[in-house]
């Protein structure tokens, strides 16, 4: 009697695509294996089922945003003395330059926010803030990747790859992982923030472009393809399941062709599921205040000055809402691109009041909004959202009026399901130049390995077997931030 292999097993029994559906689902459980207990449950209990990554691309200020120095402004144009050899990535070691914009206390916490960052105190007691984060480099590639994949070089997968993999979906009709990018173009490495590298194809972000006429590429026929009718869709479905069945049975082991298919499938059901969880047209009028959304309404104050920036951001933080209560786990938002001037992104090296302070107000009422809202609809108890940036920027001035970059100290911050709210971990010095305690500084492993142990997965255990190495998301770094969980 011959052996029968899974994979023929699933032809003979199921064929087709459902076949190779149920062959790539199949694969999935076998590789939660390194996830999972024997008893089927994750490593612990977990706090949150979704995460949303909030990232400004460019390098945002700290020191101009969350992290109050007024010793800044008592030296304010004296020349800055570090008290060691410092190199700068540009000549940015100029006078000292106090924040360019004040502060005031918020929540019973008195967390120092920025007036530019406003809408964000009224949830100061929400928020856990980290002061002392170090990055690698001070380049905007490697720092970048750092943050999204843990590691400096192109070819590891996003977070969000790790969390579809480790987890799987929540939904059958959506992506697992959603990425919104900056309207204007995409942060430094582009797609590679968010590849799947060497996990299975289909834990790869899906880009959405809300508010765009073509929010999701090739999800529709162009307006040219009217010629395609049901039976001819049909009927190319049918060959294309001969052909593909044809093709995987030849290549034991290679899982290409089952993610494709996947993404195919997942195609096909998202043509009725994303332009309704796309179109907020029939939000109600206090929802869309309360993102910022309705500047064009009589209602609004006046005291909108940025309505354009308010209107990218803000959308792409309801579209993210709307996500994640229709079963997205992960959702990743960006703000701000690669190219273009005058600067569309945090990296105010000329001038961090003429391109922080569009840029900060937006995300600000966007992200303020998102935070209530997620509240008031008891999801926020079970999802975390994370305030990132590739690194900070240095308190002495550039040019006057800007801020060269700073990895040696940054802000993250972050808030939502089992956070410990109106807390700060981790301080700068005096200056927000370097951690406090040089010796005890967060890294971004720390941050990976808190999210990934509030989703219910340890990180030391979440691994992949790529050539020969077992790898994972905090690679051989990491621990729990324990101080700021409830």
């Amino acid at each position: 009697m011959f052996a029968t292999t899974r994979r023929d097993f699933l032809w003979q029994s199921g064929g087709g695509l459902g076949g190779i559906a149920l062959a790539a689902m199949l694969g999935r459980d076998q590789a939660l294996g390194n996830t999972r207990r024997p008893d089927g449950g994750l490593h612990h209990a977990p706090k949150i089922k979704r995460v949303v990554q909030l990232f400004m691309a460019g390098a945002a200020s700290h020191v101009d945003l969350f992290d109050y120095k007024p010793e800044l402004v008592r030296r304010h144009g004296q020349p800055s003395d570090f008290g060691e050899s410092v190199e700068a990535f540009q000549n940015g070691l100029g006078p000292w330059l106090k924040p360019v914009w004040d502060f005031k206390p918020y929540g019973q916490c008195g967390k120092m926010i920025s007036d530019t960052v406003s809408p964000l105190g009224e949830l100061a007691d929400d928020i856990a803030f980290i002061h002392n984060m170090v990055g690698k480099s001070g380049l905007h590639s490697q720092a970048t990747l750092l943050q999204t994949t843990g590691f400096t070089r192109p070819g590891f997968p996003s977070i969000g790859c790790w969390a579809s993999y480790g987890l799987g979906t929540m939904n059958d009709n959506l992506p697992t992982f959603v990425v919104l990018p900056d309207h204007r173009g995409l942060a430094s490495n582009g797609s590679r923030n968010w590849d799947s590298t060497f996990l299975p194809a289909q834990h790869q972000g899906a880009i959405i472009y809300p508010g765009q006429p073509n929010p999701i590429a090739d999800l529709f026929p162009a307006r040219n393809g009217d010629f395609v009718t049901r039976n001819s869709d049909r009927g190319a479905i049918e060959a294309l399941t001969k052909l593909n069945r044809e093709h995987i049975a030849q290549r034991q082991g290679d899982d290409r062709l089952e993610a494709r298919i996947r993404s195919y499938e997942l195609s096909a059901r998202m043509q009725l599921a994303a332009p309704e969880a796309l179109d907020i047209s029939r939000e109600p009028l206090h929802v869309l205040r309360m993102y910022g959304l309705d500047h064009n309404n009589n209602s609004w104050p006046r005291e909108i000055n940025v309505p354009e920036e308010t209107d990218y951001f803000g959308r792409k933080c309801l579209v993210a809402r709307r996500l994640l209560e229709r079963g997205v786990r992960f959702v990743q938002i960006w703000s701000g691109n690669d190219n273009g001037f005058p600067r569309r992104n945090w990296d105010s090296h000329e001038d961090i009041e003429r391109d922080h302070g569009p840029l900060a107000m937006g995300m600000a009422r966007g992200t303020a909004g998102l935070i209530k809202d997620l509240k008031q609809r008891g999801l926020l108890e079970d999802t975390l959202i994370l305030w990132s940036t590739e690194f900070g920027r240095m308190p002495s001035s550039q040019g006057g009026r800007g801020r060269d970059h700073n990895p040696f100290c940054f802000t993250n911050w972050i808030c939502g399901g089992g956070i410990k709210g109106g807390t700060t971990h981790g301080l700068s010095d005096a200056f927000g130049y370097k951690p406090l305690d040089r010796a005890h500084p967060t890294e971004v492993y720390d941050v990976h390995a808190t999210i990934l142990h509030l989703l219910g997965i340890d990180h030391t255990r979440l691994t992949f077997r790529h050539n020969g190495i077992d790898r994972r998301l905090t690679d051989v770094h990491g621990h729990v931030i324990n101080e700021i969980l409830a």
